[in-house]
C-alpha cells in the first residue's frame, strides 16, 4: 500500500515537472517561430505553385512503337457530352498524350493478348482502354471510371460494320 502511494506521488511529481517544461518551452520557441514566417514570404504567391520538373521517359522499344501505331489519334465523343483528345507526344516517340477536361496525361501504349490496347499513364494515375467499338478512361488510384463510351470515328465505323453484318 505504501509502495502504491509512493509510486503515485512520484508519478504526480514527474507529470507536474513535465507540464512546467512544456509551459516554458513555447516562450523559448517564440524567437525561432519568427524565422519560418520570414521564409514564407520568399515562396511564390498563393495559387502559383512551381511545376515539378518532368521526368525523362525511357526510350520506346519496338513493341511499344507498334502499339502506338494502333492508337486512334484525334477526337473522341464520350458519355454525357464529354470529349477526349489523343495525340502523339511531340517529345517522345512511342508515347501519346490524352487530354481530358483540364488534364493532359502522357501514356505508354501496350498491346494486350486480348487485342485491347492499353494506354498506361506514366505516372500510374490513369489508364485508357481502347477496344474495337469504344474506349474508356479510368482513374486507377481511385478505382473508378473518369469517362466511358468514348468513340473515335474509326470505332464508330467498326461498330456500324458489325451491325451491318448482323442484319444480313
Amino acid at each position: 500500500m505504501i509502495r502504491i502511494a509512493a509510486l503515485a506521488a512520484a508519478f504526480a511529481l514527474t507529470s507536474v515537472s513535465a507540464l512546467a517544461q512544456q509551459a516554458a518551452t513555447p516562450a523559448a520557441a517564440k524567437p525561432a517561430a519568427t524565422k519560418p514566417a520570414a521564409a514564407k514570404t520568399a515562396k511564390p504567391a498563393k495559387g502559383k505553385k512551381a511545376a515539378p520538373a518532368p521526368k525523362a521517359l525511357p526510350a520506346a522499344d519496338q513493341t511499344q512503337l507498334m502499339a502506338a501505331e494502333r492508337v486512334y489519334f484525334g477526337d473522341y465523343e464520350c458519355d454525357f457530352k464529354q470529349t477526349l483528345q489523343i495525340a502523339m507526344n511531340p517529345k517522345n516517340a512511342g508515347y501519346v498524350d490524352v487530354a481530358f477536361k483540364k488534364g493532359v496525361y502522357t501514356m505508354k501504349p501496350i498491346l494486350s493478348s486480348t487485342g485491347a490496347l492499353r494506354l498506361e499513364d506514366v505516372t500510374g494515375r490513369t489508364l485508357l482502354i481502347q477496344i474495337a467499338n469504344k474506349s474508356m478512361l479510368m482513374d486507377v488510384k481511385a478505382g473508378q471510371r473518369l469517362v466511358d463510351d468514348c468513340v473515335h470515328e474509326k470505332q464508330r465505323e467498326s461498330s456500324q460494320a458489325v451491325k451491318a453484318q448482323q442484319t444480313n
